[in-house]
């Protein structure tokens, strides 16, 4: 869940201000999101602003940070020379130390973002293995080709090709993209192609073959029932 010091940090006493939005926030956060423009905020006195500080805290941790930087026009006299200064130096610092993004208007930024987001969370939090049965317990095994569409059986046996096993369902201001293993199955800015895969990604998560890893069902994975079934596809079975 998304998560701000502007909302989710409350008034405290007896440390630094952005000690306390670091224990609140950074400390618990498994990934970061920083956008910046003209501005890195107020020195903390230990960095140039409060977000800096909380990058360098995530970083240090060994978590994931996204950085984004806005390349829109904007008034020169309403730019403050000090604050325009250290952004930079913090930005090529960052492109020394990683890879970071720009964008030039919102609504480039919400697509970039959003699949930035998915691409991330299969990166560093994969799927986690389904344990076996265990004491003997008996399993009975249902058929998981029973009344699956030919659609469907394509995108189970490309899923099950990818290296994490994962398909991604994206919806931008450009159209939607359902994407695994490289390959995107829907026909660009074709509302007809985008409603049929749709429906199968309905369709395999109903049948239990992929399921959701996100609140906004964007990123889903592959399950135990799913490699099966594309086990069975790849063997020919009917």
């Amino acid at each position: 869940m998304p998560i701000a010091w502007e909302t989710h940090a409350t008034p405290a006493m007896g440390e630094r201000a952005q000690e306390i939005v670091n224990k609140r926030l950074v400390r618990d956060s498994d990934i970061l999101v920083a956008v910046f423009w003209t501005r890195v905020g107020t020195p903390t006195g230990q960095a140039a602003g409060g977000t800096i500080e909380e990058v360098e805290k995530h970083l240090q941790a060994g978590k994931p940070a996204m950085l984004y930087f806005s390349s829109a026009p904007i008034r020169p006299d309403s730019v403050d020379d000090g604050q325009y200064r250290s952004l930079k130096q913090f930005r090529d610092s960052c492109r020394q130390r990683g890879l970071v993004e720009e964008y030039e208007s919102v609504s480039q930024f919400r697509e970039k973002f959003s699949r930035h987001l998915a691409q991330t969370l299969i990166q560093h939090f994969p799927p986690s293995a389904h344990p076996e049965p265990s004491g003997g317990d008996k399993v009975e095994l249902r058929d998981p080709l029973a009344n699956l569409s030919k659609e469907a059986r394509q995108l189970v046996q490309e899923a099950a090709l990818d290296a994490n096993g994962s398909v991604l369902m994206v919806e931008t201001l450009g159209g939607m993209s359902v994407e695994t293993n490289r390959r995107n199955f829907v026909q660009q800015r074709n509302a007809r192609s985008e409603a049929k895969w749709r429906s199968v990604i309905r369709e395999l998560t109903q049948n239990g073959l992929l399921e959701s890893r996100d609140l906004e069902g964007q990123v889903f994975s592959i399950t135990d029932e799913g490699y099966r079934a594309a086990d069975l596809l790849a063997r020919g079975a009917a």
